[in-house]
C-alpha cells in the first residue's frame, strides 16, 4: 500500500484536485445544489477560505486557504465527500472491495493536492482553476460556465468578463 505524505503546513493555502470514479459520470454539475451544501457545512463546522472553485462534471479543482495552526485539509475532504455521497441516490457499480468496506463508488479513493508556494505560486494555480471549463471544452467563453468561482472574480473586478488564461496557464492545462 502506498504511503502517501501529505504536505502539512498550518494556516497554508493548498490547489487540490478530486476525480468522480466513474469519469463519464457528471454527478457534481448534476448535483451542484448538494455539492454547495455540504461545502458550506464543511466550511462551518471546521472552517476554511475557498480561494478558487470550479466543478466540471467528473472533476472539481479548488484552492483553499486554512485557518492558522490548522493544516488538516485531509478530514475536511473526507467529510465533503462522504456528505456528497450521501446525497446522491445509489445507482453506482460496486466493486467487490468497496462492497465489502462498506464505501460507495463516487469518488476516486484520494485526491492530489499541491502546497501553494507565493503569490505567483497562487495566480498561476487560480488562473489554472478558472480556464478549466475551457480546457475541457464545455464552454469557449468563462462567463458561460455557471460552476465556478470565476464570476466571484469578475464581480470584484480581478477579471475582466472575457477573461481566457495567458500562455503560462494554458501551458499548464496542456500538461
Amino acid at each position: 500500500m502506498p504511503n502517501y505524505i501529505r504536505a502539512f503546513v498550518p494556516g497554508g493555502t493548498f490547489f487540490f484536485t478530486l476525480n468522480l470514479l466513474e469519469r463519464r459520470r457528471r454527478l457534481l454539475t448534476n448535483h451542484s445544489d448538494d455539492l454547495r451544501i455540504v461545502f458550506a457545512d464543511a466550511r462551518r463546522r471546521r472552517p476554511f477560505t475557498i480561494d478558487a472553485i470550479f466543478v466540471l462534471p467528473d472533476h472539481l479543482h479548488s484552492v483553499w486557504t486554512l485557518p492558522v495552526g490548522d493544516g488538516d485539509f485531509s478530514t475536511r475532504w473526507h467529510d465533503i465527500k462522504a456528505w456528497f455521497s450521501a446525497r446522491i441516490p445509489k445507482h453506482e457499480r460496486l466493486s467487490s472491495c468497496r462492497a465489502r468496506k462498506g464505501e460507495r463508488g463516487i469518488w476516486q479513493r484520494r485526491f492530489w493536492e499541491h502546497r501553494i508556494r507565493d503569490e505567483d505560486d497562487l495566480r498561476r494555480h487560480i488562473d489554472y482553476v478558472h480556464y478549466n471549463p475551457i480546457k475541457h471544452g464545455h464552454v469557449s467563453r468563462l462567463v458561460d460556465w455557471p460552476y465556478s468561482s470565476f464570476h466571484r472574480y469578475v464581480k470584484a473586478e480581478l477579471y475582466p468578463p472575457h477573461w481566457a488564461a495567458d500562455d503560462v496557464v494554458k501551458e499548464l492545462a496542456l500538461e
